[in-house]
């Protein structure tokens, strides 16, 4: 009996021994959000009339009139808003302006105009909800122009680069868009240079030209012409070779005579005159 009772003291031990780990509960721990960007931010504003020339004043619509209409089309519910600048009230909504209502007038002066944060009303009336918005003007963004610049300076400096590479040739066909004739009576340096001002001054057009083939075709048409090789009619609608008047092609109506030349040397008839032509060059 002695035994029995110790096994069964024993098993007691052992049973009280036995201890269940709590269980822990994690927590997952989320990444810190990044801040929300306002979608109105209170600041100074300042706008600016679109286009090549700015009038000392002009004044903006302010108020709706069946001349000039100042609604505001809400996508939400599909409702069309008059908005008006009231300057004694909070809200460009005319359906919500309380009382009578001080109009005032958005007089852009030599080209911008300027509105304190203080004028939400206004802002706002500007920057979301005038219809001539990013059409008679818009608002000036800092980085915007900024990176409008670096687009500029990018494409300028690239052309920049390829004017100085450019073959010889090519500079004179590119260039001859640019001032005509007289780059027959330019000598290299003078070609060299007035090309890579031209690309400074207009990099766009330079790369398109440089990059298009029927330039120096072109160029190559108006040579042959200015040499003799062939021969443009005094109506511009016929080319002929120099030496018998034999007839090469006729100009479609409305088009550039020699733009019309240059993409008939891409024809199999026009190879053949192109590489005659190229040998009374040399």
């Amino acid at each position: 009996m002695a035994k029995k009772a110790t096994a069964s003291v024993q098993e007691v031990i052992e049973e009280t021994m036995v201890v269940e780990q709590p269980m822990v509960e994690t927590k997952k721990v989320e990444s810190p959000k990044a801040p929300v960007k306002p979608e109105w931010e209170i600041k100074d504003r300042t706008y600016y009339l679109r286009g090549a020339h700015a009038p000392l004043t002009f004044t903006l619509a302010s108020k709706h009139t069946s001349r000039y209409p100042l609604l505001w089309f809400d996508t939400k519910t599909g409702d069309q808003k008059e908005v008006r600048y009231a300057t004694n009230q909070n809200s460009p909504f005319v359906d919500e302006q309380k009382g009578e209502a001080t109009l005032g007038h958005v007089m852009f002066t030599n080209g911008t105009l300027f509105v304190p944060k203080e004028k939400q009303n206004l802002q706002k009336l500007l920057s979301l909800y005038h219809p001539s918005l990013n059409k008679k003007y818009a608002e000036f963004d800092a980085v915007l122009v900024a990176e409008d610049e670096l687009d500029d300076l990018e494409l300028q400096i690239e052309a920049l680069n390829a004017a100085v590479s450019i073959d010889i040739d090519q500079a004179e066909a590119i260039l001859r868009v640019e001032v005509g004739s007289k780059v027959s009576s330019m000598g290299s340096k003078e070609i060299k240079r007035d090309l890579i001002l031209f690309a400074r001054k207009n990099p766009g057009l330079f790369l398109e030209l440089a990059n298009d083939e029927n330039v120096q075709l072109r160029n190559f048409a108006i040579k042959a012409s200015e040499l003799g090789i062939i021969r443009l009619s005094q109506d511009q609608r016929t080319f002929t070779w120099g030496t018998n008047g034999a007839k090469l092609m006729t100009v479609p109506f409305d088009e550039n005579p020699y733009s019309a030349m240059a993409a008939f040397f891409k024809t199999d008839e026009g190879v053949e005159v192109f590489k005659s032509v190229e040998k009374k060059l040399k």
